[in-house]
């Protein structure tokens, strides 16, 4: 016997009524994306003015056309896409290097963002994944990334409050402000079991000259100031290399900056879908 299929979300209809406008025409009608969504005329028309709102569609008239924050974040996924693609081979080589769990993450205000992540022997101890949100404070891929950003940054994420995740979270504001500082001197930021307990993390800023756009981390379970300084090199040189194969040597070189301390061996070297494929982007782990 035949089963009628289950009706759609309202997070379904959105979608149906944002792919409307994958077509050549930039502006539609309520009449127009009725048609090309299939989502009935009312149904369509209380989503589209909540998407008006929320800045995803902009109207014009009877018209309808993409919005600011379409673009906006379409253009983001984009730059992030890139970035992986580039990434990827170099962090495979990384692994490769270290035997450990490598990621490549982004700060999303006081968050960093798992872009990517290559398992190891500690990928079943270390609960990451991709999507994944972590507060940025207490993470080495957060602190080399903020330590590199704007003060903006730092102190968006002190207004959001230091909340303890293990016994050793930097939870006063003086104290991360002071690793920051030593993680600009040093050009490496460290994780000490501050995300998770006997997990340890050194992660590298993603920069040429200007400010630190990602980071590479990686993540091992042995612990101890000795093992951070092993990985260190490799995940400041990996750093460096996943920077010039985004833009090239020519970028960073016009206006050198100090590099990082890491006498070590270099590593060998469309825009968003539809809104439920950003979705994974908000998720918490």
């Amino acid at each position: 016997m035949d089963t009628e299929p289950a009706p759609l979300s309202l997070l379904e209809k959105a979608a149906h009524v944002l792919g409307a406008f994958e077509g050549p025409e930039p502006r539609l009608s309520l009449t127009e994306v009725v048609r090309r969504s299939g989502i009935p005329r009312s149904s369509a028309h209380r989503i589209l003015d909540q998407l008006v709102r929320l800045r995803w569609l902009d109207r014009e008239g009877r018209d309808y056309r993409m919005g600011m924050r379409m673009l906006e974040l379409g253009a983001l996924a984009s730059h992030h896409n890139r970035l992986r693609r580039a990434a990827l081979p170099l962090l495979h080589a990384l692994h490769e290097q270290t035997g450990q769990l490598v990621h490549l993450s982004v700060l999303d205000g006081a968050e960093v963002v798992c872009l990517e992540r290559i398992g190891g022997s500690e990928a079943t101890t270390v609960p990451s994944r991709v999507g994944g949100r972590m507060p940025a404070y207490s993470t080495a891929a957060g602190k080399a990334i903020l330590a590199f950003g704007s003060p903006d940054g730092v102190e968006h994420v002190l207004a959001q409050g230091l909340r303890p995740r293990t016994a050793r979270t930097l939870v006063r504001p003086y104290a991360l402000r002071a690793e920051l500082a030593a993680t600009r001197e040093r050009g490496i930021a460290f994780d000490r079991e501050e995300s998770f307990r006997g997990v340890s993390c050194a992660a590298a800023p993603l920069r040429g000259s200007g400010r630190a756009i990602a980071a590479v981390s990686v993540s091992t379970c042995r612990g101890g100031e000795r093992e951070l300084a092993r990985l260190a090199p490799a995940v400041a040189a990996c750093a460096r290399a996943v920077w010039r194969e985004l833009y090239g040597a020519g970028r960073a070189a016009r206006r050198p900056s100090a590099p990082p301390r890491d006498p070590g061996p270099a590593v060998p070297a469309r825009a968003m879908d539809n809104m439920l494929g950003w979705l994974r982007f908000s998720e918490w782990m």
